[in-house]
């Protein structure tokens, strides 16, 4: 049966909606409250401690109020390089993989309107405008080893038997229904069951319990292969000022873009050492999810000093609508399986893209505190420290009740600390920064915290500055095989090395 696309609206739309419930997981919405390092090269270079500083354009991302901080109009351009080593661990078996990907990510620019009037109460203001796509999707994650306890099987039985209250599907509907006419998690039951995954109690159409048809002996070698690919995007149109000289003051309007893929391949050799009977399986998957969100920024800045500077200021959460469209296969080696048949491997291809209706993901504020000592033209030092409380992530509907539970159980208060230094040196500056981030969960494991230090350079022209910077940092965490019933996970190191130039106009 091929067909090309089916949409879980109208008829659908009650299977659908119960369905994307399972579907989603809380991973799902930590993916999109968890933030990354990104900007132009002077402001990664830094580590992004720039909420006291500002006079960089990805500075208005942090404390909006730096645009004021500006002297005359500027524009920036920024292009990175990003390198991403993963090496994960399942059952003792480690998997190295690498992926690169070369990204335009930032493009932004400040118009200063001056006040020149002795004594006047708003010295200046600016307006500004920038975009950068704050989180890069690219990855590739191997993970392969063998499994002691636990098969596939375990997957496709929690569909099969029944979530909760539902109770299992009936025999009869796995043998006559059409796939497009299945919510999400039928879906799975059906694909297992024609994999030849697991079997029926009894033949009787109205059953509905189920039992595995893979070998309880154990020690089945996985592998997974999993690739994702897309970005997070946001555009930020910025207003501050500067007041007597020594305050100021800034705002945000921010739109937010989602574009994000996610492609796995599951294997698992059954260890079944009968010449006959299911083999081994291979199960594919490609999610799609985009749509895009909005927040807010507010901020201040103030001159307790020539030199010292102190500044503050507060994220609103970011309310994202999203859509989800998921392409499913499922294949196995079982000779003699399919009577019928005549070949030992049996396909099951819908063709068909299931697409869900869109929901809402609120993703927790953020508040930030920052001091900054300028050594007149030589340089600064700068501190920034955020707070976010990740157990504020929900979903806005009340059909993600039990995943909302778990977001609120399990996440917790999580702080950032960055620190930066520039110095310079007549035309060229040279720059640090350290950056430290805590886990978003509480047992500090799901996704552990993250250590990273950056470094760069950059070199001033009459009216204009090349920059250069490079950022290292490592975090692990745990990379699920399967999303439901199939529990274990691969425990996986990201190293990520990036390097970003920019080229800044001013005028």
């Amino acid at each position: 049966m091929k067909r090309i696309i089916f949409s879980a609206a109208a008829f659908f739309a009650v299977v659908a909606t119960y369905a994307q419930q399972d579907l989603n997981t809380a991973a799902d919405a930590v993916r999109y409250s968890s933030d990354n390092l990104t900007g132009t090269a002077r402001f990664r270079a830094m580590s992004g401690a720039f909420g006291a500083v500002g006079g960089d354009v990805s500075a208005m991302g942090v404390n909006p109020a730096g645009s004021a901080i500006f002297n005359y109009n500027s524009g920036t351009a920024s292009g990175s390089s990003y390198n991403v080593n993963n090496s994960a661990d399942y059952f003792g078996t480690k998997t190295v993989k690498n992926s690169n990907n070369f990204d335009l990510n930032q493009v932004g620019a400040v118009f200063v309107f001056s006040n020149a009037a002795e004594g006047a109460f708003m010295n200046k203001f600016t307006l500004g405008f920038n975009y950068e796509n704050t989180n890069s999707y690219y990855n590739k994650i191997d993970a392969q080893g063998t499994n002691p306890t636990n098969s596939i099987d375990r997957y496709f039985l929690r569909y099969a038997n029944g979530i909760g209250s539902e109770g299992g599907i009936t025999l009869n509907t796995l043998n006559n229904a059409y796939y497009d006419e299945l919510s999400f998690i039928d879906q799975q039951a059906y694909l297992g069951y024609n994999a030849y995954i697991f079997n029926p109690v009894t033949q009787d159409d109205n059953n509905t319990a189920y039992t595995s048809n893979i070998p309880a002996s154990g020690n089945y070698f996985q592998k997974n292969s999993l690739s994702t690919r897309g970005y997070n995007g946001k555009m930020a149109l910025n207003f501050a000022t500067q007041l007597k000289q020594r305050f100021y003051l800034g705002a945000n309007i921010n739109f937010h873009f989602t574009d994000y893929v996610k492609t796995t391949s599951f294997y698992e050799d059954t260890n079944n050492p009968s010449s006959t009977g299911l083999q081994a399986v291979r199960f594919n998957n490609e999610r799609y999810t985009y749509g895009g969100g909005f927040s807010l920024n507010l901020g201040g800045i103030v001159k307790i000093t020539e030199q010292l500077r102190a500044g503050i200021a507060y994220e609103s959460p970011t309310w994202y609508r999203l859509q989800d469209e998921i392409t499913q296969s499922i294949s196995s080696f079982c000779p003699e399986c399919d009577a019928n048949g005549s070949s030992d491997t049996v396909t099951t291809d819908p063709g068909i893209t299931f697409v869900f209706d869109n929901y809402t993901i609120k993703t927790p504020s953020k508040w930030t505190g920052s001091l900054a000592y300028v050594f007149g033209k030589n340089g600064l030092v700068s501190v920034d420290y955020s707070l976010k409380d990740y157990s504020k992530t929900e979903y806005r509907n009340a059909r993600y009740q039990a995943i909302n539970t778990e977001l609120t159980s399990s996440l917790t208060m999580a702080g950032e600390l960055r620190i930066g230094a520039e110095y310079r040196i007549k035309k060229f500056s040279l720059r640090g920064g350290y950056r430290y981030m805590e886990s978003p969960y509480k047992n500090g494991t799901t996704i552990g915290a993250l250590t990273g230090y950056t470094g760069g350079l950059g070199f001033s022209f009459p009216a204009s500055r090349l920059d250069l910077a490079y950022s290292w940092y490592q975090r692990k965490m745990d990379s699920p095989l399967l999303t439901a019933g199939f529990t274990d996970a691969a425990r996986v190191t990201t190293t990520n090395n990036n390097i970003t130039l920019s080229y800044t106009i001013d005028l």
